[in-house]
């Protein structure tokens, strides 16, 4: 058996169990003079939820350690109560640690093989999954700082085992896996046997099926990307409702989907997407209908669909002092960064809005009502409340975050032509 060529060459990082695949993928990686030469280590992930979790971790340190890999064992806590389940739980604080432990343009690599590609075919179809769901695990992408690498994908459970045993390697039997009570267990031990009978080649097509559903879900990507840049024309968190009218009921659906992943709010289910686009979308133009999940919130103003994370709908006051230095973090999470220069002139106070403000805008001789300077940027009401004021100490409003900026404040920033300085204010 040989290894396919990654991708790309860079430090490859085993995610290493000590079950028989990953210990046959460390062996063929171990002995690949290309793939020592770009650099190799492995981690291997210690949940504490097995009795023999210890032991496991200590086989793993010799296996690695027989091959000249360096190993860490990185412990971490598994939240019962983040209601993914048992499973999804470790599964997620799994690749929490992996993501931590990737170097910049490094390559994460994992045993998956053909036989649980049909297996995650099965599951995302008995649960409903779409195109995208189907088209279950993919051999190379994107992950975190690097990239993820399934080298083994397209090979048979069953030759794994052949060069295990050929080779004797010896590796950890999880109790766990024989356990049926969960899904994929079911359908390993149980489901997929039966289909076999009939069916010798059932891994390989569903397999196949799933690698057709993943080709099928890129191109539709692209189209999903190709009108979200259609109906998002301004701001990232705003979409125009029209332009997403104009679109079809599925395009519709997806689109909002690709929305939410792109502001890395919680995904939307089918029920979230269809309450959205019957409860919000059509809603009068003057009042603020809204949609929220887990934390997360898509309200209509105006023409448009507005996304962020959920939050109380009256800010409590405060007021910090600031000279721009550094960065100040606003109790919001909010950031206030002073770009192009070392400091302002002299300490400002940054506040909440109060009502009643005004602001005199560069070119003009007289103040405006800072409300209706940000009605008229149609900024929703929940952003305007939450905007943070600039103030002079003698009380004069020199900015509302960075979407109005006084003549004050514009002829401090820009005293130098050659490289005027700007407020920049990042949305937590």
């Amino acid at each position: 058996m040989r290894l396919p060529e990654p991708p790309r060459r860079a430090p490859i990082l085993l995610g290493f169990s000590g079950g028989m695949d990953s210990t046959v993928l460390l062996h063929l990686l171990a002995t690949d003079p290309g793939i020592r030469a770009t650099g190799l280590g492995a981690i291997h992930v210690h949940h504490g939820l097995h009795a023999a979790a210890d032991a496991w971790a200590d086989h793993c340190l010799r296996a690695c350690t027989a091959l000249g890999v360096p190993l860490q064992v990185v412990r971490v806590e598994v939240d019962r109560s983040s209601g993914l389940g048992l499973e999804g739980a470790a599964r997620a604080a799994r690749q929490r640690a992996f993501a931590a432990a990737l170097d910049i343009a490094a390559i994460l690599a994992l045993a998956h093989h053909r036989d649980d590609q049909a297996e995650t075919f099965m599951l995302r179809a008995l649960r409903g999954a779409g195109t995208d769901g189907l088209g279950a695990m993919q051999q190379w992408r994107p992950f975190h700082r690097g990239h993820l690498w399934r080298p083994l994908l397209d090979t048979a459970g069953t030759a794994l085992r052949a060069y295990a045993q050929e080779h004797g390697l010896r590796w950890i039997e999880d109790s766990s896996n024989a356990d049926d009570r969960h899904d994929r267990n079911f359908l390993r031990h149980r489901v997929l046997p039966l289909l076999r009978e009939r069916w010798p080649h059932a891994d390989a097509a569903l397999a196949r099926s799933a690698h057709h559903s993943g080709n099928a879900s890129r191109l539709l990507l692209a189209l999903d990307h190709a009108n979200l840049a259609q109906v998002r024309p301004t701001a990232p968190d705003r979409i125009a409702i029209p332009e997403l009218l104009a679109l079809g009921p599925e395009a519709q659906a997806r689109v909002l989907r690709l929305w939410m992943h792109e502001l890395g709010l919680p995904p939307l289910s089918d029920n979230g997407v269809a309450r959205v686009l019957r409860e919000v979308v059509p809603g009068p133009r003057d009042r603020q209908p809204s949609y929220t999940w887990h934390g997360a919130t898509i309200s209509r103003w105006c023409d448009s669909l507005h996304a962020g994370s959920a939050q109380s709908s009256a800010p409590v006051a405060w007021t910090l002092a600031w000279d721009g230095r550094c960065p100040l973090t606003l109790p919001d999470g909010s950031q206030l960064i002073l770009e192009g220069n070392t400091a302002l002139d002299a300490p400002i106070q940054i506040r909440t809005r109060h009502g009643g403000e005004r602001i005199r805008l560069p070119g003009r001789t007289h103040s405006s009502s800072l409300k209706h300077l940000l009605q008229a940027l149609q900024l929703p009401p929940w952003a305007r409340a939450r905007l943070p004021l600039l103030v002079a100490a003698d009380g004069e409003i020199l900015a509302a975050g960075d979407q109005l900026v006084s003549d004050r404040l514009a002829r401090m920033l820009g005293a130098d032509p050659e490289s005027p300085a700007r407020i920049r204010w990042q949305r937590a």
